[in-house]
């Protein structure tokens, strides 16, 4: 393991304090590396910067996978929320999706306290406005009083800020959010560095005061009744969960939204850059869905110990007093306060096809980015590549191969692979659809699936490496022991009653009835064939009970998707080495040999996925991998 002897010279500099940023020194610091992370104002490290929520569709997914490898950000979910909902339980498993409303205020504060109290972690505020590179190698940060702070690896992780432009109506200033300076320098140095840039957009909605809400005319969202953790460090969550509220848009507020559009910065083409696709903003569904007379508002509590409220639904960056008039025609809000108006940002972004799959840039050693830096939108996203960039910047200062997670192995793999492959002209969403192998990639199922890798890192404490192992055997040992417990018709037929389940007529496993949609593992609960399940009654044994039923009852649909996978992998096992020079193939299509040139593919899993690479190209490049393997590589071959 690399340890620094050089107290003026840090291992690991992380620029930026949002959720990629803390995710990224945290895990850096507890890989042992001596780190910093430098942000423009420390009283707003972990803030959320739009809606006070973590999770949800697929999005819930990447927080339980970066948690099962040692991430903060489910934890402090946990101790900051006041809601917690599974979607999508009215679905297949692959798509059920966490989500939790947390106390904005409380949420930051606890990653505060993480990044504070974690040794080998310094926060310095401050801007970085230039790098220091020498021999095309980062070697550190430049701040905005002159001084240098020293770096073998440096991660940014900028958000919103490169250039920040906020925008209501036909007012516009430089911000990287409401109230906070944007960053200048940071753009203009990469860009100095060869570089490529563009411009993206996103928005925010106003807030409003709660005191002035009338919540009788609005229908009440409770949490689940059994709010399940995002941690899998955590066994249960007791906690007194506030209620979110839903009301709807109407004919007359789309009227009123409407009389701004020529002074809408999205239509008047002040707004050059591009904006989240799957997150419109209100007077752009109103706009390009004209035919629907209503669209659904959510108003969420921002925290325990305040009034006020987020507008999910109501994006905007219409002039002030259109927001003002629009907002009080939704049933309940018609005597609001508005505690702070909505707004579009645009933002400096850098085209993720110039970094590997280890987050690194290729252009520049020992440069990383993160987050909204590459194109991304969501505190999730964002979370885990900053995740992944901090284990990658210490393994590199190591000297040890990049920890790449593959498509079928996580979420995370499936983000980061998108990005680097495909890159993006847009702001990047996860969603389940993305995801080839959804059913693998569970959100329960995380911690099986990826903390050998956190405890490998040293980012999982042994006690809960040890727990997990020990509920992989819970699993497997249920798994047979189901199978080899058999049942006659007279002790299975009451039990398959009581579960509103057709009857048998000769022997069959447990296992082979747990099958049946209706029937439950519970329903099992004291039969004496079982006794070794049946004296599992910790805590865990409810999380291993749902693993064994979603392995029996989706069986066929695992083992298909498992044999996709391993196919999949086949074609990623085959390794293309560092600076190939795809030019010399002359027999690859024009497009494919610029877009292989371009994102230097570490494999050809990855090179088959990018787009303008057709399957006689994937071909033509495995013949020349496998007669450049045996030295066999013809001239004809390389040169067209």
């Amino acid at each position: 393991m690399y340890i620094n002897t050089n107290s003026d010279i840090y291992d690991v500099v992380v620029v930026g304090g949002g959720h990629a940023g803390t995710e990224a020194a945290l895990a850096a610091a507890r890989m042992g590396a001596r780190s910093m992370l430098l942000t423009m104002n420390i009283f707003t490290v972990g803030q959320m910067s739009c809606n006070p929520a973590i999770g949800g569709l697929a999005k819930g997914q990447l927080v339980k996978e970066i948690d099962a490898m040692g991430g903060e950000m489910g934890m402090a979910t946990d101790d900051a929320g006041i809601q917690f909902r599974m979607l999508n339980r009215s679905k297949g498993p692959a798509v059920w999706s966490p989500r939790a409303q947390c106390d904005r205020a409380d949420y930051a504060q606890r990653v505060r306290q993480a990044c504070e109290k974690q040794e080998n972690l310094d926060l310095r505020q401050g801007m970085g406005v230039g790098l220091v590179v020498r021999n095309n190698t980062v070697s550190g940060v430049r701040t905005e009083t002159g001084s240098v702070i020293e770096a073998r690896t440096v991660i940014l992780t900028a958000g919103t800020f490169l250039n920040g432009l906020i925008h209501i109506g036909e007012v516009q200033y430089s911000a990287g959010r409401a109230g906070e300076f944007s960053a200048r320098g940071i753009t203009e140095c990469l860009v100095d560095l060869d570089f490529e840039s563009g411009r993206l957009k996103t928005g925010t909605p106003p807030r409003l005061d709660g005191t002035t809400i009338d919540f009788s005319k609005t229908e009440a969202q409770p949490g689940d009744d059994e709010p399940s953790p995002f941690s899998c460090r955590h066994k249960s969550l007791q906690v007194d969960q506030l209620p979110c509220h839903l009301t709807y848009t109407n004919p007359t507020t789309h009227d009123v939204l409407r009389k701004g559009f020529d002074r809408s910065p999205m239509f008047t083409g002040r707004i050059k850059a591009v904006g989240p696709r799957y997150c419109p903003s209100v007077e752009d569904k109103v706009n390009r869905f004209a035919d629907k007379e209503r669209h659904q508002i959510f108003l969420e509590p921002e925290g325990r110990n305040t009034t006020e409220y987020y507008v999910n639904g109501f994006s905007t960056s219409l002039p002030e007093e259109i927001q003002l008039e629009g907002i009080r025609t939704i049933k309940g809000l018609e005597n609001v306060n508005v505690t702070r108006l909505g707004y579009a940002v645009e933002y400096d972004f850098f085209p993720p096809t110039q970094i590997h799959a280890s987050m690194e840039t290729k252009r520049i050693k020992n440069l990383f980015f993160a987050g909204q830096i590459n194109g991304t939108t969501g505190y999730e996203e964002a979370a885990c590549q900053g995740f992944m960039a901090g284990i990658n910047a210490v393994l590199k200062i190591r000297g040890e191969a990049p920890f790449i997670l593959e498509r079928s192995q996580a979420y995370v793999g499936v983000l980061i692979d998108d990005l680097v492959t495909k890159g993006t002209i847009e702001p990047y969403r996860m969603f389940t659809s993305r995801a080839e192998h959804r059913l693998l990639l569970r959100q329960d199922n995380a911690d099986l699936r990826l903390m050998e890798y956190g405890y490998r890192y040293g980012l999982i404490p042994e006690d809960d490496y040890k727990k997990m192992c020990l509920k992989t055997t819970r699993i497997a040992i249920s798994l047979e022991e189901l199978k080899k417990a058999k049942l006659d018709p007279v002790t299975a037929n009451p039990i398959l009653e009581k579960a509103n389940s057709s009857p048998i007529n000769e022997k069959a496993s447990v296992y082979t009835l747990l099958k049946r949609p209706e029937v439950k593992l519970r329903h099992f609960a004291g039969l004496s064939r079982l006794d070794i399940l049946n004296t599992w009654q910790d805590k865990q044994w409810d999380k291993v009970r749902e693993q064994v039923e979603i392995e029996i009852k989706y069986e066929g649909f695992i083992r298909r998707q498992h044999e996709q996978a391993e196919k999949l992998q086949d074609l990623d096992s085959k390794r293309i080495p560092d600076g190939f020079d795809f030019s010399r193939i002359g027999a690859l299509s024009g497009e494919a040999r610029e877009k292989l040139c371009e994102i230097q593919p570490r494999s050809v899993g990855q090179a088959s996925r990018i787009s303008g690479v057709s399957p006689a190209d994937i071909s033509v490049l495995m013949i020349h991998l496998k007669k450049s393997k045996y030295g066999n590589v013809s001239r004809e071959t390389e040169v067209a």
